[in-house]
């Protein structure tokens, strides 16, 4: 009997879960647009800056673990649904803050809230779609990634200015994601591994976080992922500032620039990426993550060539820079689906949860805090060459346009990671259709063919 189908209702599901994701990537991106208001308002330091980022994902990772395994053992749409209510409301708490520590709190709640939701739609996903189609519709769901970062990067700042305020983005940006979350809970779900080829039993599976670890085609994807999350979150927390100092951008300006670079680039990766990675894959089993490295190989030179120039016309800097983060998109398309292609349906929501953790607590917690870090120590330094003892903007400048240098190479280890990574992936995905198949209950599994 053959389950390999997709779900009716699979497009509109597909549909609501990206505008959430939209508005996800929306929400968690206002700190990093009005980063420069803050730093001035409460006079705080790069690291202080990074902190405000690493805080938010380490929380995020660190909740995700127990919420990916309520995914796979509970309901989806409820958690989707309370945790879109929750970090919707706390961004609006955000605005009424006032002072650091308040904010960074409240950075924190955010988190949680936010963390609910990817491992349970990337779950629902792979139950909607079969594996042929999963990478356009992976690709479908993560542009909510650069249209909520497109969104974000053009019109916040045209707020803050419209309002004379970097508080009102916070207000407006709750609303639309509650009443998504109302809709949320009107999902109807399907089985668990309704889109495989064969049955899928329905027994809860014990030591599921070592099953997961088992597989060496996930342990380099986490490494990958790790590398990769370095790169984005030091990117989009700190270019909108490195834009206004070193290239002297207004916000508005910086934002715009920023959301071309990381944003408009995203459609483009994120549709055409997501097919050729299906059309790769159907011809060659590890067509996806080598496609994915080369990728990579694309995004670290440009983005390290982008830096190298110096204070290039602004114009060909985002040019260059937007190449490489185009290719760099490819990463959610083929490595989101290479999981589910290793991981049996019971086990993805977990997977998914331990590959966030990887990629927030060591990638993305990282990235912010440590350019931060070293923004700080070029800074000084710059200053100290000049032989001067006052810190000015100027040097500020300097000192973050030279820590970005870490977003090129961090891409590069991204690259060797997933090369690794496709070496081993046909033998664990045969592996895991071998253990489906030998786990299916009695009178549920492939009919034998006839020789």
């Amino acid at each position: 009997m053959d389950h390999s189908t997709q779900a009716a209702n699979a497009w509109r599901i597909l549909f609501l879960l990206f505008l959430a994701n939209l508005f996800n990537f929306f929400d968690r991106t206002i700190p990093a647009i009005i980063i420069e208001p803050i730093r001035k308002e409460w006079l705080l330091s790069d690291f202080q800056l990074g902190i405000i980022g690493t805080a938010f994902t380490l929380v995020y990772a660190i909740a995700g673990l127990p919420l990916g395994r309520m995914a796979d053992n509970g309901s989806r749409r409820k958690l989707m649904g309370w945790g879109l209510a929750v970090w919707s409301g706390l961004t609006a708490v955000n605005g009424l803050v006032g002072n650091f520590w308040a904010f960074l709190l409240v950075r924190m709640g955010v988190g949680i809230g936010e963390a609910s939701y990817a491992p349970a739609a990337n779950s629902l996903i792979g139950d909607l779609f079969p594996a042929h189609k999963r990478a356009r519709a992976m690709g479908i769901f993560m542009l909510g990634l650069p249209l909520g970062l497109l969104l974000a990067f053009f019109t916040i700042g045209a707020m803050v200015k419209a309002f004379d305020s970097w508080r009102a983005p916070f207000f407006i940006a709750a609303v639309p994601g509650l009443l998504l979350a109302v809709f949320m809970f009107f999902i109807r779900e399907p089985a668990r591994g309704a889109a495989e080829s064969v049955a899928v039993s329905q027994e809860k599976i014990d030591r599921p976080i070592r099953r997961v670890l088992s597989i060496p085609t996930f342990r380099w994807l986490v490494l990958a992922g790790l590398a990769f999350n370095f790169s984005t979150y030091a990117c989009n927390s700190f270019m909108v500032p490195m834009l206004q100092r070193y290239f002297l951008l207004p916000l508005q300006d910086a934002a715009m620039a920023t959301g071309i670079i990381v944003g408009v680039t995203g459609l483009v990766g994120l549709t055409v990426g997501g097919w050729i990675a299906d059309k790769l894959h159907q011809r060659f089993a590890n067509g996806r993550l080598m496609f994915a490295a080369l990728s990579m190989a694309v995004a670290s030179l440009c983005t390290g060539y982008a830096l190298h120039a110096g204070r290039i016309e602004i114009g060909v800097f985002v040019g260059v820079f937007s190449v490489g983060w185009l290719f760099s998109y490819n990463f959610y398309t083929c490595v989101y689906t290479a999981i589910q292609d290793v991981v049996q349906p019971r086990l993805r929501a977990t997977a998914m949860a331990l590959f966030f953790a990887g990629l927030y607590l060591l990638g993305g917690g990282l990235g912010p805090v440590v350019v931060g870090l070293l923004s700080d120590h070029f800074a000084h330094t710059a200053m100290n060459a000049a032989q001067v003892e006052q810190m000015t903007e100027a040097f500020k400048a300097v000192g973050l346009h030279d820590a970005m240098y870490l977003i090129p190479v961090a891409l590069f280890f991204a690259l060797v990671f997933l090369v690794r990574a496709s070496k081993c992936f046909s033998r664990d995905a045969q592996r895991m259709r071998e253990g489906m198949v030998a786990d299916e209950p009695v009178g549920q599994g492939v009919k034998p063919s006839v020789a």
